[in-house]
């Protein structure tokens, strides 16, 4: 029987893991974290499955709406994934962070509505804002190596094939497209899938980040 105490109620709440370095606890601010991580993961999925289906059906021009729920949502993302090495996590945000300055230069060189038509016309644009999908690619890595989900490899994989394979101008700009298609599927059936998962499952082992974050700070 509780006695009141909000802390007591916590602790009877959140169930004990045992950890490669000791027991942890899965609190409501990991919980927190983690479906903040699953919306944000979900609407850079959305965001680009409205861009793609915008160019489809109303051409390249007013697409930018989409591409700031992208860059929203993968930065929020990347704040919320829990990732052991902290070194890691910082190039994926500093790839991240790379790759919108481009989409902002793109779109100070261009105009909003012709970022698209520049990359078109020059390719060599892919080279500034392929850091933001390399950190995409690195969420899908992630989520495979953590969950063996072949829809996650197929993130890995195919953002990268079609952005070289159309920079080096062996993929034709609808081939690349019908690849980003795919791979926006993927990223949806990945994010859907994850939203009945444990929070746990997302978190990790909480004791190695505790060891990690002691090792570091033992070294300063």
């Amino acid at each position: 029987m509780s006695d009141g105490d909000p802390m007591s109620d916590s602790l009877m709440e959140d169930p004990v893991y045992e950890g490669v370095y000791g027991p942890f606890r899965i609190e409501a601010q990991d919980r927190r974290e983690v479906l903040g991580y699953r919306l944000a993961l979900t609407a850079v999925a959305v965001g680009q499955l409205g861009l793609l289906v915008q160019l489809r059906s109303l051409g390249p021009s007013g697409l930018w709406p989409w591409l700031i729920v992208m860059a929203l949502g993968l930065g929020l993302a990347l704040r919320w994934i829990h990732i052991y090495l902290k070194p890691l996590h910082q190039a994926l945000q500093l790839f991240w962070l790379v790759g919108c300055l481009g989409w902002l230069a793109l779109a100070w060189q261009a105009g909003p509505d012709a970022m698209l038509p520049a990359m078109a016309h020059q390719r060599l644009w892919v080279l500034a804002i392929g850091p933001f999908f390399a950190a995409l690619a690195g969420i899908g890595f992630k989520e495979f190596f953590c969950f063996r989900r072949a829809e996650a490899i197929g993130i890995t994989l195919l953002l990268p094939i079609a952005l070289l394979g159309y920079w080096l101008g062996l993929l034709s700009p609808l081939l690349c497209l019908q690849i980003l298609g795919f791979e926006t599927a993927l990223m949806l059936v990945l994010c859907l899938r994850k939203f009945p998962m444990p929070a746990a499952a997302d978190v990790g082992d909480k004791s190695v980040f505790a060891h990690l974050k002691a090792q570091q700070e033992a070294t300063h």
